[in-house]
């Protein structure tokens, strides 16, 4: 069974539930008006990502693929620090760090050793993994920013503190390991499956990414605290 393109006139009926949720919101004084923005700026970014995407994957061009992947890391860990008011310059080094060293480490072990990409930098893999890898890196960290200036405020050494952020940036991904086959089935999986590919087959592909996601994560988280001790806590304490 092929997948068959969704016409223009059936997408808009996906739409039907979103606006009725900005209506609520709206009703609720809540701000509507802002999630109306980010709703036509998704449909904007991922049509202009769509045309991108494919010119992309037609040229196979090294170059562009390692720009691409700069442009992810560079923004991934800007967006990291969105929560962050303080020393945001510092941390941005210690957020861009952690993960372009976690990121490239996962993506080198997922590329040339699970999937065995020849050559290695083929877009219709390498740019999706990549995304899902930064995006998880960039999420940990953020948690971990946060979570980590909230406790040092309330008092908290840096080792107290430091443990508490990494649970707290743990969280989504220890969830996601759990609920995953029983509560969720994940978006690569679900799209695996409606091409056409083998369940069995598709549980691999998401077995790889969970760990890959788990790792970078993570890996990422740690290697940030790390990085950003001096930041955070300039004063002489243990590590």
């Amino acid at each position: 069974m092929e997948i068959n393109p969704i016409p223009l006139t059936n997408l808009a009926l996906a739409f039907v539930p979103a606006l009725l949720m900005v209506v609520i919101m709206f009703a609720w004084s809540m701000r509507a008006g802002n999630a109306l923005y980010a709703m036509a700026r998704m449909l904007g970014q991922l049509l202009l990502i769509g045309y991108f995407l494919a010119y992309i994957f037609e040229s196979e061009n090294v170059w562009v693929v390692l720009l691409v992947l700069g442009v992810m890391v560079v923004v991934a860990s800007w967006i990291a620090l969105n929560n962050t008011m303080h020393n945001r310059r510092m941390l941005y080094l210690c957020s861009l760090g952690a993960i372009l060293l976690a990121g490239s480490f996962t993506l080198a072990i997922v590329s040339a050793g699970v999937l065995q990409l020849d050559p290695w930098y083929q877009p219709r893999f390498l740019i999706p993994l990549a995304g899902m890898i930064f995006a998880n890196s960039m999420n940990s960290v953020s948690l971990c920013a946060e979570r980590v200036a909230a406790e040092l405020k309330r008092g908290d050494d840096w080792l107290t503190a430091r443990t508490t952020a990494l649970q707290a940036g743990m969280i989504p991904m220890v969830n996601s390991l759990f609920a995953v086959g029983l509560v969720s089935l994940p978006g690569m999986m679900t799209g695996q499956i409606l091409s056409g590919v083998s369940p069995l087959i598709a549980v691999r592909y998401q077995i790889m990414v969970m760990c890959m996601i788990f790792g970078c994560g993570g890996i990422a988280a740690v290697l940030f605290l790390l990085f950003s001790k001096n930041v955070f806590a300039p004063q002489k304490q243990p590590v």
